[in-house]
C-alpha cells in the first residue's frame, strides 16, 4: 500500500464492512438469496482469512497457496520443493483433504495463532494419514526461506464439496496464488473460473503447467499463455514440469528449480515481495464494495419480497371485509332464517296488506305482536345472530385461504408457510371470536337504542315495545336493502326495512334512525375490522421471522461508500 496510506482509518474502514456483512441476514427464500449468501460467506472469508490479517501485519511472510485440479500433482510439487514429504501424495482422490503450511521455523509466530484462517485449528507434526476436518497442519521446514510460507490447499474440483469449498476459501487468503494444472487439463471450466476471479481481484497469480510431455511444451505454453492474457492476466508467470518419473515420490531437482529459485528470490526481495503483497491486497480492498453490491441488491429482494407477502396478505382481509360489508347492504343477512322469524315475530304476509297507513296503527299492530307472543323476539335475535356471525366467519376463512393461496405463488411464501403450520388452517378458537364479536356488537345496538332513548316520552315509546325489540328493528333497517334478493323475498324484505323504520321513525325521528342505522353498521365493521386484523397478525408475525433489517442495504452501502473513500 502506498506510504502515506493511513493504514489505521483504512483497518477500521474495513472493519466497519466487516461487522455489517456479519449482520447481514438473508432469511427469506427469494430468488438470488442461495448466491447472496455464498458470496457473504466469501466476503467473510477474505476479510477473516486476508484482508484483515493482511492490513494489521503488512510485515508478516507472504503466503503463496498452491492449488489447481484433482491430480494436478500440487501435493508432489511442494513436497518437491521443500525436499521432504510434508503433505501427503498419492494416487486415491482426493489426497489432500486438510490444507498443510509449510513455513519457515523462524516464522512459526506468524502461522500458530489464528492471525489467518481463524476458523481453521492448528495441527502440527508429520500426516499420519488420518482425515482431521477442520484443522490445518503446520510443517517447519529450513528448505523455505524466511519470510515465504505454501499452502497445499484441497482439489478446487474436488468430489468432496466440502474441500471444494475450503480451496475456494483458501485461495481468497493467499497473497500469491500457485495454480497447478497439467497439460492435458489446462483449459478445464473450473480453474478458469477461479483464475477470472483472480483477475477481477487484482491477485498475484502463477501458474504451474505440470507433467508436460517434452514434445508438447512449444506447442502447449503459447496457447496457455494467450488465454492468461484473454483473461486479463498477461503478467502471470508460467513454470513448466516436464512429465518424468519421480525419485522417491518427489520431481528430480532440475524439473521445478525455475519455480524454486523465483519463489526463493521472492522471499529474498523485499520490494518484490512487498509490490506482490500490495497488488494482492489492493485488489482485494478495491473489489469489497463491488461483492458488497451483492448484499445490496439481495437485501432489496429480501424487502420486495416481504411487503409482497405482507401486501397480499393485507389484500385478502381487505376484501373479505368488503365482502361483510357487501353482506351488510345487499339483504344477504335477510334471507332465509331472518325473515322466517320476522313473520313470526309480526305474522304473515297478510299482514302488510291489513295494516293502516298510519304511525299509530303501526305502532299498535307491532305492540300487539309482541306482546302476544314474546317467543319469537329470541327466535329473531338469534336468527340475526347466527346470519351475522356466518357472514363474518365466512370472511375470515376466506382471507386465510386466500392469504395462504397466494404466499405459495410468491417467493419466498411457501417456506414461511412450511415454518409454520397452523397457518395453513382457520384457528379453532376463530368461531368462538365471531360469536363474541357478535354478541358485543348486539349490546352496543341495545346501548344506542338505550341512549338514544333517553327522553321522557322516548323512553316511554321504547318500553312499550322493550329495548330488544327496537334494537332489533335497528339491525333489520341497518340490514335492508333488496338488491341481492329475488322473487317473494323482495317483497318480504321490502316489507320488513318499511315496517322497522317507520316504527323506529315514530320512536326518534326520521334523520335519528338513518344516524342510529348507520353507527350500527359501521361498529360492525369496525369491529369485524379488529377482528380480521387479529387473525392477520398470524401471518404478519410469521414473516417477522423471516425478514432482514429495514435498514439494512443503507447500511451496507454506507460501509462500502466509506471504505471507499477511505482506500482512495
Amino acid at each position: 500500500m502506498s506510504a502515506d496510506r493511513d493504514v489505521e482509518a483504512l483497518v477500521s474502514a474495513v472493519e466497519a464492512l466487516r461487522a455489517e456483512v456479519d449482520r447481514a441476514v438473508l432469511p427469506l427464500d427469494v430468488p438470488g438469496r442461495a448466491e447472496a449468501l455464498t458470496a457473504r460467506r466469501g466476503l467473510l472469508d477474505q476479510l477473516d482469512d486476508y484482508v484483515l490479517p493482511r492490513l494489521r501485519s503488512i510485515e508478516a511472510p507472504l503466503l503463496a497457496v498452491v492449488g489447481g485440479s484433482t491430480g494436478a500433482g500440487k501435493s508432489t510439487l511442494v513436497n518437491s520443493v521443500v525436499g521432504e514429504a510434508v503433505s501427503r501424495p498419492g494416487v486415491l482422490r482426493p489426497t489432500t483433504t486438510s490444507p498443510v503450511l509449510v513455513h519457515h521455523p523462524e516464522d512459526a509466530r506468524w502461522f500458530a495463532d489464528d492471525r489467518i484462517l481463524p476458523g481453521l485449528a492448528r495441527v502440527t507434526g508429520r500426516d499420519t494419514g488420518e482425515d482431521q476436518p477442520g484443522t490445518v497442519r503446520l510443517a517447519a521446514s529450513s528448505a523455505l526461506p524466511a519470510g515465504l510460507a505454501l499452502l497445499d490447499a484441497p482439489d478446487i474440483d474436488s468430489v468432496v464439496s466440502a474441500n471444494r469449498q475450503l480451496a475456494t476459501q483458501l485461495l481468497a487468503a493467499a497473497d500469491l496464488w500457485v495454480f497447478v494444472t497439467t497439460a492435458a487439463r489446462y483449459a478445464d471450466a473450473v480453474p478458469w473460473d477461479l483464475l477470472r476471479t483472480a483477475a477481477d481481484r487484482g491477485t498475484a497469480v502463477a501458474i504451474v503447467l505440470d507433467r508436460v510431455p517434452p514434445e508438447a511444451v512449444e506447442e502447449i505454453r503459447p496457447h496457455l499463455a494467450q488465454m492468461l492474457r484473454d483473461q486479463r492476466l498477461p503478467t502471470a508467470p508460467i513454470f513448466s514440469v516436464p512429465e518424468v518419473p519421480l525419485e522417491d515420490g518427489r520431481l528430480p531437482e532440475w524439473t521445478y528449480r525455475r519455480l524454486r529459485d523465483w519463489l526463493q528470490a521472492l522471499a529474498g526481495d523485499a520490494r518484490a515481495r512487498d509490490i506482490v503483497v500490495s497488488q494482492t491486497l489492493r485488489g482485494a480492498v478495491d473489489s469489497l464494495a463491488g461483492r458488497v453490491g451483492t448484499l445490496v441488491t439481495a437485501s432489496r429482494a429480501q424487502r420486495d419480497g416481504e411487503e409482497s407477502l405482507r401486501a397480499s396478505a393485507l389484500e385478502a382481509y381487505e376484501l373479505a371485509q368488503q365482502h361483510v360489508a357487501d353482506g351488510m347492504t345487499d339483504g344477504t343477512l335477510l334471507r332465509g332464517e331472518v325473515l322466517a322469524r320476522w313473520q313470526e315475530f309480526v305474522g304473515t304476509g297478510e299482514f302488510f296488506r291489513q295494516v293502516e297507513s298510519t304511525v299509530a296503527r303501526w305502532r299498535d299492530r307491532i305492540t300487539a305482536a309482541i306482546k302476544g307472543t314474546p317467543a319469537p323476539v329470541d327466535t329473531l335475535g338469534e336468527a340475526l345472530h347466527t346470519g351475522v356471525a356466518a357472514l363474518v366467519l365466512d370472511g375470515l376463512e376466506s382471507a386465510g385461504s386466500e392469504t395462504v393461496r397466494s404466499w405459495r405463488r410468491l417467493p419466498g411464501g411457501a417456506a414461511v408457510l412450511a415454518a409454520d403450520p397452523t397457518l395453513g388452517s382457520t384457528p379453532p378458537e376463530a368461531g368462538a371470536a365471531v360469536e363474541r364479536l357478535v354478541r358485543a356488537w348486539q349490546g352496543e345496538v341495545f346501548d344506542l337504542v338505550r341512549t338514544e332513548g333517553q327522553g321522557r316520552r322516548t323512553n316511554a315509546r321504547v318500553a312499550a315495545y322493550g329495548v330488544n325489540a327496537i334494537g332489533l328493528f335497528l339491525m333489520l333497517v341497518a340490514f335492508a336493502q333488496t338488491g341481492g334478493l329475488i322473487g317473494a323475498e323482495v317483497g318480504i324484505a321490502g316489507g320488513t326495512a318499511v315496517l322497522a323504520q317507520r316504527v323506529l321513525e315514530a320512536i326518534f325521528g326520521d334523520q335519528a334512525v338513518r344516524d342510529m342505522a348507520a353507527k350500527a353498521r359501521e361498529r360492525l365493521l369496525v369491529l369485524t375490522e379488529e377482528l380480521y386484523a387479529r387473525d392477520r397478525a398470524r401471518y404478519d408475525t410469521a414473516l417477522s421471522a423471516h425478514v432482514s433489517p429495514e435498514d439494512q442495504a443503507r447500511r451496507l452501502e454506507a460501509a462500502a461508500a466509506r471504505l471507499a473513500q477511505v482506500a482512495r
